[in-house]
């Protein structure tokens, strides 16, 4: 079982596998039209990155409240 402080340092970097993400989604938003064949690909990657962030959170608030 992974103890608080380890669930709190996975957060930290999905939050900035998260945040890089999300700038590489605006930073191809802005290059649009000329890379669109990327934004499935880009897109994807972003969505899983906030998806497990999401998850890692959920589970370290679960671990809060169980303390």
């Amino acid at each position: 079982m992974v103890n608080l402080d380890e669930q709190l340092k996975i957060v930290r970097k999905l939050q900035f596998r998260a945040a890089s993400a999300k700038l590489e989604l605006h930073d191809l938003a802005e290059d649009l039209p000329v890379r669109w064949t990327d934004i499935k690909r880009v897109a994807e990657k972003t969505f899983d990155a906030f998806a497990e962030l999401d998850a890692a959170r959920k589970k370290l608030s679960m671990s809060e409240k169980s303390r």
